[in-house]
């Protein structure tokens, strides 16, 4: 239909609509993402790193996770740059593609006992694609939601695709309860594969729906003036550098807490505590349910009570309750190690999580609001998911203990505090504004 200078497309998609194609997109990528951390803390050290001791096989294993971390900053300035320059939808095909056939390509892999150091070499290529492809992915994701909602209803559609994280660990850790209950012999060999293959999957399931939307009104609108920014991620650094750092500062407790409760206490289960593979997925994957629901709960919340509060107390809570966590979790018995999964990983995470979305879109205008909210999100992966389960089997083996873990997520919480204590709360702000003033924040 046609529009005119300065409108925004009426016929755009039904918000209800465009918020489903955003869960379905993430959880697509983050089921692709985390299942390469499962992998790593189950499967990656004997195949691909099998000429080391285990400690330094499981560290080596934890590093090529965390490449993918190092590359989200690069995914998300690059998507971000095109991102609000061509538009939101077209990244968000193209992020979906790279990062299913990154996955594809990982179960093909052959293993170290039969490419030698290319095996390894290979994984970890694959790995900084994945981090490319998922850091464009969250901010256009989150970008479509927000932006197609009302005002009032940002925290609650925007939470929808922060929710796709833990449906997402909820699929990949599901595929591999399913799979780890194949004969050891056989899940090494072929079992391990299966999560990776299937991507291919949904891949398809997820073009289709990502294919079906518009365009979201705020991006519709600055093209339709020609405002897009020439060179984003040289403006966002220019005149929002310390929205950047809040953001990234805000997320650092969220990204650590989220990759050591997935990936890292899988091994931390198995190896310190003694429960059963089966067990401790089967503890992830309840978990990963409730955090599912509670992320869109917590999204509304901040819709009535703002954001900060919502966010604040996520970020006390995941440093207060992560010691009683760790003590309940060292039991061994299923029904405690549950409940201290969900203490931090269902509750804590998922207060904070919950408006994170919103927030994040919130603090910039629309002509640089991918790359800002995009580079900040993932410089805090890079802090945070990428070191935390490096640092945490180094903090095991130099300590022995899993306190001494406890002690370094609360050191995170405490920096995340200080961060949204930092940030004004931005409930109701005007998102269709194309620039917006450094001094807002």
């Amino acid at each position: 239909m046609s529009q005119t200078p300065g409108s925004v497309d009426v016929a755009e998609t039904p918000i209800r609509k465009v918020a489903g194609a955003c869960l379905v997109g993430t959880t697509i990528e983050f089921y692709d993402f985390f299942i390469y951390g499962t992998a790593a803390a189950l499967v990656f050290p004997k195949l691909f790193f099998p000429e080391t001791t285990p400690f330094i096989g499981t560290l080596l294993a934890f590093a090529s996770f965390g490449v993918g971390f190092v590359a989200r900053p690069l995914g998300g300035a690059i998507f971000g740059h095109f991102g609000d320059r061509v538009g939101r939808k077209t990244m968000l095909v193209i992020s979906l593609l790279i990062m299913g056939l990154s996955t594809v390509a990982i179960g093909l892999l052959p293993t170290y006992a039969t490419a030698g150091a290319l095996a390894p070499a290979l994984l970890v290529l694959l790995r900084l694609v994945q981090g490319v492809a998922v850091g464009g992915e969250w901010g256009g994701a989150v970008l479509m939601a927000v932006e197609h909602s009302a005002p009032d209803k940002r925290g609650f559609y925007g939470s929808w695709p922060q929710a796709g994280a833990p449906l997402g660990t909820l699929l990949a850790t599901g595929a591999f309860f399913l799979v780890s209950l194949m004969p050891a012999d056989q899940f090494l060999s072929i079992g391990w594969r299966i999560p990776f293959l299937a991507s291919a999957i949904l891949i398809i399931v997820g073009l289709f729906v990502r294919l079906r939307v518009t365009e979201s009104p705020a991006f519709q609108l600055v093209r339709n003036r020609q405002a897009e920014s020439r060179t984003p991620i040289v403006e966002v650094f220019r005149k929002h550098p310390k929205q950047v750092l809040l953001v990234a500062g805000a997320f650092l407790v969220q990204s650590t807490v989220s990759y050591i409760f997935i990936a890292y206490l899988a091994t931390y289960g198995t190896t310190v505590v003694g429960a059963s593979r089966t067990s401790v997925l089967a503890v992830i994957l309840l978990s990963a349910v409730v955090s599912t629901v509670l992320h869109i709960a917590f999204g509304a919340l901040s819709d009535r009570l703002g954001r900060k509060p919502v966010y604040l107390a996520g970020v006390v809570a995941m440093g207060v309750l992560i010691f009683p966590a760790f003590a309940l979790f060292n039991t061994g018995n299923f029904g405690l190690m549950l409940v201290a999964h969900v203490m931090i990983f269902g509750l804590a995470l998922s207060l904070a999580g919950g408006p994170t979305a919103a927030m994040f879109s919130e603090m910039f205008g629309t002509r640089v609001r991918y790359t800002g909210a995009s580079v900040g999100y993932q410089l805090a992966g890079v802090f945070g998911a990428a070191l935390g389960p490096i640092i945490a089997v180094a903090l095991l083996e130099a300590t022995g203990s899993g306190y001494a873990i406890a002690a370094y997520v609360a050191a995170m919480a405490l920096i995340s505090l200080i961060a949204v204590t930092l940030i004004p709360e931005s409930r109701g702000v005007d998102i269709l504004e194309i620039e917006q003033e450094p001094s807002r924040v």
